[in-house]
């Protein structure tokens, strides 16, 4: 049985992974467009973020549950999966890791690799309103808590087998449809520690709204139709 430490740390690695290889990735993009030396392109950054969120659910999941997402996070805390302090821990780890990521990407890019970019902070794209984003950001979480309760917390689930690919995979999904138009974050955690690191709040709320939303959403739908014992 592991303490709340060591899920903390295992939460806080697991999100540091995504904010460090999938905001990295974006200003990798930056940097190569800037040079004239190509592009990572939007597969190449899908790929990257679904390879971080896939390996590392994989890699602490036994541990912490794998969660390393706030929207995750509230999705088992309103199917009382995890307790209120236990879910503010995660959140607090979760941010951190976000945070600490994002700052060390800000020291060791160049400056003109992120500045442009804000550090790979999502923000809607041109003449994509706020409610729109704010449902698009909610459908992709959605779907993304919702594999993640089918794979990892059901017990009749594939856990050991293929969740980690799976929910990878739903964000590689997510990001290709979504990225040129929210930035498909999914999770509040990528979109804060990069806005604090590079301090762009631009449209902020909306990747807290919309992600936060979804989670309840497919937690509790899951959990009601699937979960529930007759």
């Amino acid at each position: 049985m592991y303490t709340k430490p060591q899920k903390m740390v295992a939460e806080f690695l697991g999100t540091f992974a995504l904010i460090f290889f999938g905001a990295g990735s974006i200003c990798a993009d930056q940097f190569l467009r800037s040079t004239n030396q190509g592009s990572v392109g939007l597969l190449g950054i899908a790929v990257a973020h679904g390879l971080a969120i896939g390996i590392m659910v994989s890699a602490v999941g036994h541990i912490s549950g794998g969660h390393l997402n706030p929207a995750v996070t509230i999705g088992f805390w309103v199917t009382r999966k995890t307790s209120t302090f236990e879910a503010l821990l995660y959140w607090v780890a979760q941010l951190a890791g976000a945070v600490a990521a994002a700052y060390l990407l800000r020291w060791i890019v160049p400056d003109d690799a992120w500045h442009a970019i804000a550090l790979g902070t999502p923000d809607l794209a041109r003449d994509f309103t706020r409610t729109s984003g704010m449902i698009l950001e909610g459908v992709m979480t959605f779907f993304l808590v919702f594999v993640v309760f089918a794979t990892a917390a059901d017990e009749r689930g594939a856990f050991g087998k293929i969740a980690g690919f799976a929910i990878g995979l739903t964000v590689t999904m997510d990001i290709l449809m979504g990225g040129p138009l929210t930035g498909a974050a999914m999770n509040p955690a990528r979109t804060f520690g990069p806005a604090l690191a590079a301090q762009h709040w631009a449209n902020h709320g909306v990747y807290w709204v919309g992600p936060l939303a979804g989670g309840v959403l497919a937690g509790w739908l899951y959990d009601s139709l699937y979960l529930k014992k007759a």
